[in-house]
C-alpha cells in the first residue's frame, strides 16, 4: 500500500484522490482535494469503503497523466478472498449511478490543477 502515499499523492500514474484498503482497513484522502465540499468527500469515502468491505482488496480514485478519472481496484497475489468479477461490477455501477459526482470531480480538477 505504501506506493500509493507518496508525496502530495502523485505517482508516476498521475494523482491519488482516495485509496480504501480492506488489508489494513485504512481510507486515504488526498488533502490536496480539501477544497471539495465535505458532502463530496464523504460519498467518496463511503463508496470506496463499502467496496473494500464487500469485495476486498483496495480501491483507488485518482486521475491519470491526462488528467482523467480512473478508478481501479488492485489485489495483493494469492487473495483467495477478493471477488474480481463483484468488484469489476460495481466499478461499473458507480460508473452509472454516480455519474454526476464523477463529472463534478473531473471539472474540479480540471479547473483547479
Amino acid at each position: 500500500m505504501e506506493e500509493y502515499f507518496m508525496d502530495n499523492a502523485q505517482y508516476d500514474q498521475g494523482v491519488i484522490l482516495a485509496v480504501s484498503n480492506s488489508y489494513d482497513k485504512l481510507y486515504y484522502f488526498n488533502e490536496d482535494f480539501d477544497a471539495l465540499p465535505e458532502a463530496i468527500q464523504k460519498e467518496i469515502q463511503i463508496m470506496m469503503v463499502m467496496h473494500t468491505e464487500e469485495v476486498g482488496g483496495m480501491l483507488i480514485m485518482g486521475f491519470d497523466v491526462d488528467g482523467q478519472l480512473f478508478i481501479k481496484s488492485k489485489v495483493k497475489d494469492f487473495d483467495g478472498y477478493h471477488d474480481e468479477i463483484g468488484s469489476h461490477l460495481k466499478i461499473k455501477q458507480y460508473l452509472i449511478e454516480k455519474e454526476e459526482l464523477f463529472d463534478a470531480l473531473q471539472e474540479f480538477y480540471n479547473c483547479f490543477f
